[in-house]
């Protein structure tokens, strides 16, 4: 018998980790609705935006527009993501309550993606992690290329053991385990988070595989056992890397709760709701030939083109 967890906290990535990295320029009205429909679903985390430069992801230059325009929901969370102290500013005069740091467990990953080392990325992240402490506002960690980088390729799992115990001392409530290039198998996603869970409790480790081999629900289901009940996704499996040449996107979150709930596994989330959620987004993204996606013409329940 599997020793699983009675629930799992679905962390939903899709309008920050997945839009940031389409081609086609979403409009805000868009990226709206569809937060909306994912807070209909009854997920309980819903990461909406990042306050990163225009110039650096312009996809998410709406950042403002977009938390404003959303029906915040009292029994969901709605994360940002923020790269710096302009971006905690702006987060902060926005009403932000949750925000997101993020580093690589690989040197050469942290340069290409945010252009300093990761002892210079750590540096950056203090003061935002304090102020935005000071504030009250919670701040969680990701940590990218756990299991593998795309210039590197094997990473020292004592490096993300040190990065995991380093945020949770600076006072970051969660620490997310990033398999940026989809390339960890079960064995090595296993052996990474009982080691990390050495120096960092287990309830405080999230996953965010990515799908690229196949193999992020295998991957997941091996790190359950060990007690992990955080799980990040993207509906329909929007995302990628920029920055990870051949990294396709995120798990399905519809995949990853077809399998919790056929496990036994509580979500609270409604998955025809999220599907319906799915090809919302999925059919404004397949409109070819235009410049720009627009609320305008996408039905309501569209079936994916």
């Amino acid at each position: 018998m599997l020793k699983l967890p009675e629930q799992v906290k679905v962390v939903e990535v899709g309008p920050r980790d997945g839009l940031q990295n389409e081609t086609a320029t979403v409009d805000t009205a868009v990226k709206i609705e569809l937060i909306n429909r994912l807070s209909a679903s009854g997920l309980a985390v819903i990461e909406a935006t990042s306050f990163v430069s225009p110039l650096w992801i312009p996809q998410l230059a709406d950042a403002e527009q977009v938390w404003a325009g959303i029906e915040q929901r009292q029994s969901v969370a709605y994360p940002v993501l923020v790269p710096n102290l302009r971006g905690l500013e702006r987060a902060l005069a926005s009403g932000v309550k949750q925000i997101a740091v993020f580093t690589a467990a690989s040197e050469t990953f942290c340069r290409n993606n945010i252009n300093c080392s990761i002892d210079e990325s750590l540096a950056r992240y203090a003061p935002v992690i304090r102020q935005a402490r000071e504030a009250g506002i919670a701040v969680r960690a990701y940590i990218s290329c756990v299991l593998g980088c795309p210039y590197e390729g094997d990473v020292d799992v004592k490096r993300v053991v040190d990065l995991s115990r380093h945020f949770i001392e600076a006072g970051c409530y969660e620490i997310s385990l990033g398999d940026t290039i989809g390339a960890g198998s079960a064995l090595q996603a296993r052996e990474l988070v009982s080691r990390v869970a050495k120096q960092v409790p287990v309830r405080r480790l999230a996953l965010h595989f990515h799908d690229t081999r196949g193999q992020a629900l295998a991957n997941i289901l091996a790190c359950l056992e060990l007690g992990v009940s955080v799980v990040d996704a993207a509906v329909a499996g929007l995302g990628g890397c920029p920055y990870a040449r051949g990294a396709t996107g995120n798990l399905a979150t519809e995949d990853l709760v077809y399998m919790l709930h056929g496990l036994g596994i509580r979500t609270g989330i409604d998955i025809h709701k999220l599907i319906d959620s799915g090809r919302f987004i999925s059919q404004a993204l397949s409109r070819e030939n235009r410049s720009k996606v627009s609320l305008a013409g996408v039905s309501e329940y569209g079936a994916v083109a």
